[in-house]
């Protein structure tokens, strides 16, 4: 007869029965080695805003936005690159490491061992990479602000929108890791990211975009996580704001249930 180890509660069980917390938990302490991993993960968008943002506005000048305003280059590429940020760390996070938790670590096998269920797996890996993503964004405003980046005590509110942008592709990011098959498969997440980053408004106003092109780009996801960040840290507030976060939560929602009825298929099978 097998007698099981007691159970250690550690500080993050005292604080909800949450059962997604305990991927959380395992996550914080695989990385608490690696925080040299996570931490540099900050510094590829730092490096793009100095390399960007200042090098290439000191020759733009002010850029006119839609309604006539007129803001410093640097001001107006801050936010976008903010929000790929976001991106890229969402989808990293849940495409390169959970395909390798899939196919070689076996390591959702072993946990469904327990009473958490695969819908748990989901919910925490995506929660994980939303916990990397406001460390990222916090850090990041933080630069802005001492940057002289950011034009409106609103600029705050872009930590929270950015933490929806990275649900948004993070769930996204889950879902199609269910459907790779080998390391090849990633050439196309850089197929899908790349043309998001470069053809969202991150440079410059869609509207330099021929007409086509414009309602093609205001389906991209990216760009909505952009206008989200781009209104807060500019000090433009209005309803639309909430269309494009809607946009957003519903991309999560959408991409967390089929991230999570994937995972059981593969798992339970």
């Amino acid at each position: 007869m097998s007698v099981s180890a007691p159970s250690r509660i550690s500080p993050l069980g005292k604080m909800t029965p949450f059962r997604a917390q305990r991927i959380w938990e395992k996550n914080f302490i695989a990385y608490r080695r690696l925080w040299k991993v996570v931490f540099s993960g900050f510094f590829e968008p730092v490096f793009y805003l100095f390399a960007v943002g200042i090098g290439v506005g000191a020759l733009v000048g002010d850029v006119a936005l839609p309604g006539g305003q007129a803001v410093p280059y640097a001001a107006f590429v801050a936010p976008a690159l903010m929000a790929a940020s976001a991106m890229n760390g969402a989808v990293i996070e849940t495409t390169f490491n959970i395909f390798f938790k899939l196919q070689f670590g076996k390591v959702y096998e072993g946990i469904l061992t327990t009473p958490m269920q695969p819908v748990d797996i989901a919910i925490g890996e995506i929660g994980w990479a939303l916990l990397r993503g406001v460390l990222y964004s916090t850090s990041f405003v933080i630069v802005m602000f001492f940057l002289g980046m950011t034009e409106s005590w609103l600029s705050i509110f872009a930590i929270p929108a950015a933490t929806l942008v990275g649900f948004a592709f993070g769930a996204a990011g889950l879902a199609a890791s269910t459907w790779m098959k080998s390391w090849q498969d990633f050439d196309l997440v850089s197929l899908v990211t790349m043309p998001l980053f470069l053809f969202s408004g991150t440079f410059y106003p869609i509207d330099v975009y021929p007409p086509a092109l414009q309602i093609v780009a205001r389906f991209s996801p990216l760009y909505h996580g952009i206008e989200l960040l781009r209104g807060f840290t500019l000090g433009l507030v209005d309803l639309s704001m909430l269309g494009h976060a809607a946009y957003l939560l519903v991309m999560g929602l959408i991409g967390a249930a089929i991230a999570s009825r994937r995972l059981d298929g593969m798992l339970r099978k």
